[in-house]
């Protein structure tokens, strides 16, 4: 078979659907990756006009642009969209796009997974914008403060536009997070060993790992605030033994890792592209993947940092800072890295380099006002000032948009196939970066002068009408240059010339094919040995194009890729991916109807929702199967592999082992606050606290026995074991709750129907799983293609036990003390 004839029936196998529908069928990374950016564009659009609105009221004293309302709408939602709607899903567009390309696969771990995150946060998202266009928009700051936020402070239905419509966002970072990690650990080029990825990779993978780790706080927070605003569950009212500063601690929890979350993906960007344009290699890749992972670590001690002016004791005080000026170390690690990295090359001043070169110098400026508010007693002073205002956006612009647009500019070549001709892009930059300092060095001043912020007008006389002037001007002009770059990027787009397939002499395996890429990326795969193969060997694409890699015969007629030994990347099995499919969309409709239901208060649409939830996963994972063994089949180089169907770790254990992760650090959160309630809340435990008895005990222990009995039976013996043992756990349920006070009348018994909501959530859900197990086999599957299947459905009946016992403890824990 010559090239030609492989490209067309490699086409043929991974295309989408031609036409509208291919936009709504599409599980194709390539396709989903255009879409993520493209929408996540159009929200930073409408970002950055609300940021215009803003800097327009705030230009003159005293100005009546915008009234309060209004403008705490428009103040709350400028906020919510760049950091929910823009910054990661900017993220997981690019990681969606380029990871299966860097890495030298064809797709990611789980395309269908990929594609209903996607939804999930067009659904979310527009959710949003419409209560903006509606007026009923958020108005409590994109941070969502208890009392502000409750029904005491907003009554109305605004704040529920965010809690419900961010938290259905967040299913989007979520699975793209588990996607990215399992498609770095398992999807590699046959022979890329951990220390030979792209620096990317690891970037991407350390970012997906915190995803993981850092949005279950936030994601309960919300969940608690909207249950206090709907049913009353008193989880920050201090006098029914609530406290507004546990919605704090759950924020920032997620709020200090998600500033790291958006800078490692712009620093990998960065470390990728600096060495291609200085005409070298990376220098330090061991202590640049080090300080990524130390960063990613340390980011989650960090989140006190932005209550110090809470009444923190002071030996958390000295605690927390000190960990914040300890995070300036692997930040420093970098910079250093990247100039030596300019030190020992020849940089061209390409328009990439002049967009990483303003990212330096805005990004050590927001780094030294960041070590300037970790000490305390400045931070007393600062904190409520425009200061914090002018250091988040160094941070956050300086740090992940300008890198962003550097690599937009850098990899435009490779999204359209065309050379960059049209030179609008230098005059956006001459705009954008003296128009940024011009706003925010000027607010830095404003703050030291005691502006505050968060504030809708202001009175003449204070010595800040000429700052906020200067300030609004250039932030008019920093637009106008944003604008410029979109236009730049549409016009080269769509104008420009033909270019070469890599035209800036990477090594990296994205520049391996053509540019735009096929739907199928690589005609065969690659067996990799070094970190720039493409430098290794140059005419490697050419050979991958002939099929003289790994599964360059198309001959079975379906989507097929590799799996990987996680540290050598020696080839473990194949796996068979899905085909074009509309199941994802239609999932995301209707989990997006669950939270519609919540928020208009139909709650009769949420167990309808919820069912249609069900519905739709059980034929997702139903599609899964595979009732008869294939064998070793040939995949090419003279290797056979078995199907992913046939081993016992298929890709959905792998994906099952990191969405537990999210769990877990959901459920731990859950501990930390109620312990935090325990320790702070006044009245904890209450006058009188739920005593349920022996019964409840002899029910989860009797199914604990039966679920540890089932792991170790064959699938029907095991499955019904486990059923059954689910099953009692369940029940505890039942006396638990007859037992328990009303949940509105203090913390602790809201918390105690949390407990058990959780529990019996976890249990119908393993419950569906063996269900599934079961009917597989009963249905004529062998054992062999039902083992990993029985593999996953035991991770979540073993997490729901562990949920069960750690639950009871926690629920009869003031018995036992008092």
């Amino acid at each position: 078979m010559n090239a030609l004839r492989r490209h067309r029936a490699l086409s043929r196998i991974w295309a989408s659907d031609p036409g509208l529908k291919g936009w709504f069928t599409t599980v194709n990374h390539t396709d989903l990756g255009r879409m993520f950016l493209f929408v996540a564009t159009v929200f930073f659009v409408i970002g950055g006009i609300l940021a215009m609105l803003i800097r327009a009221q705030l230009a003159s004293p005293r100005s009546a642009f915008l009234g309060p309302d209004h403008y705490n709408q428009i103040f709350t939602m400028h906020g919510t969209i760049m950091m929910f709607l823009f910054a990661i899903p900017f993220f997981e567009g690019l990681a969606v796009y380029l990871l299966p390309k860097m890495l030298g696969t064809r797709d990611l771990a789980f395309p269908r997974l990929t594609a209903y995150g996607f939804w999930c946060y067009v659904f979310g998202g527009a959710m949003m914008i419409f209560a903006l266009l509606a007026g009923i928009a958020p108005d409590s700051g994109w941070f969502m403060y208890p009392p502000l936020s409750s029904t005491i402070g907003a009554p109305g239905i605004n704040s529920d536009f965010w809690l419900i419509g961010i938290t259905f966002v967040e299913i989007s970072a979520i699975s793209a997070a588990v996607e990215i990690t399992v498609t770095v650990l398992r999807y590699r080029a046959p022979g890329m060993k951990l220390s030979q990825m792209p620096i990317f990779a690891w970037y991407a993978l350390v970012t997906a790992v915190m995803i993981l780790t850092g949005f279950p706080p936030l994601i309960l927070g919300s969940i608690l605030l909207e249950l206090e605003r709907a049913f009353g569950l008193p989880f920050f009212q201090v006098a029914q033994g609530g406290d507004a500063l546990l919605w704090q601690h759950l924020f920032w929890l997620f709020g200090h890792p998600e500033v790291y979350i958006i800078f490692l993906p712009a620093a990998g960007a960065i470390s990728t592209i600096l060495p291609v344009m200085a005409r070298t290699t990376l220098m330090g890749y061991g202590w640049i993947v080090a300080s990524a992972v130390s960063l990613g670590v340390l980011s989650f001690g960090l989140w006190v940092h932005h209550m110090f002016t809470t009444g923190i004791p002071h030996m958390g005080l000295a605690f927390f800072s000190a960990a914040s000026t300890l995070v300036a170390v692997p930040t420093a690690v970098q910079i250093f890295a990247w100039i030596g990295t300019l030190w020992k090359g020849r940089p061209a001043m390409h328009l990439p380099m002049l967009w990483l070169l303003a990212f330096f110098a805005t990004f050590v400026i927001g780094g030294l006002t960041g070590v300037m508010v970790a000490i305390v007693p400045f931070d007393w002073q600062a904190h409520d000032t425009y200061f914090i205002v002018a250091h988040l956006h160094y941070v956050l612009i300086g740090g992940f948009v300008f890198p962003m647009i550097a690599a937009l500019y850098y990899w435009m070549p490779h999204f359209t196939g065309r050379r960059t001709y049209f030179k609008l892009g230098h005059a956006a930059f001459w705009l954008v970066v003296p128009g940024f300092h011009g706003t925010f060095l000027a607010l830095h001043w404003a703050g030291l002068l005691g502006m505050r912020r968060r504030i809708d007008s202001f009175a003449p006389g204070q010595g800040w009408e000429a700052i906020n002037i200067i300030a609004s001007i250039s932030s008019f002009v920093m637009a106008i240059g944003f604008a410029l770059v979109l236009i730049d990027v549409v016009v080269n787009a769509v104008v420009a010339v033909r270019g070469s397939r890599d035209p800036w002499g990477a090594g990296t395996l994205d520049w391996a094919m053509p540019t735009p890429a096929a739907p199928y990326n690589f005609a065969s795969l690659a067996h990799v040995t070094s970190r720039d193969p493409l430098h290794e060997d140059p005419d490697l694409p050419v050979r991958l194009a002939r099929g003289e890699g790994y599964l360059g015969d198309p001959t079975r007629g379906r989507r097929e890729t590799l799996s990987l030994d996680i540290a050598s990347g020696t080839p473990r099995y194949m796996v068979v991916f899905p085909g074009n499919t509309a199941l994802p969309m239609l999932m995301s409709a209707v989990t997006g109807l669950f939270f519609l239901g919540m928020l208009i208060k139909a709650y009769w649409l949420v167990p309808i929702s919820a069912i249609g939830v069900i519905a739709c996963a059980l034929v997702w994972v139903w599609g899964l199967g595979r009732s008869t063994t294939e064998g070793a089949l040939p995949v090419g180089r003279g290797l056979s592999l078995v199907p992913a169907a046939e081993v016992p770790d298929p890709p959905g254990w792998w994906g099952s082992v990191f969405l537990l992760l999210a769990n877990g650090t959901f459920f731990g959160s859950l501990l930390f606050g109620y312990a935090f309630l325990f320790t702070i809340a006044p009245n904890w435990p209450p006058p009188s606290y739920l005593e349920p008895g022996a019964l409840p005990l002899i029910l989860v222990l009797m199914g604990a026995g039966l679920v540890f009995l089932g792991a170790r039976l064959g699938a029907l013996m095991g499955a019904g074991a486990t059923l059954a043992g689910l099953a009692l756990i369940a029940g505890t349920a039942l006396p638990v709750l007859s037992q328990s006070p009303d949940p509105t009348r203090h913390a602790y018994d809201a918390t105690v129907w949390v407990f058990v909501g959780y529990g019996l959530l976890h249990c119908l859900v393993s419950l569906l799983m063996w269900s599934v197990v079961a009917a597989r086999r009963l249905s004529g599957h062998s054992a062999q293609t039902t083992f990993g299947a029985m593999r996953v459905a035991r991770l979540w009946s073993d997490y729901t036990l562990l949920v069960a016992l750690l639950s009871a403890a926690a629920i009869g824990l003031p018995g036992v003390l008092t």
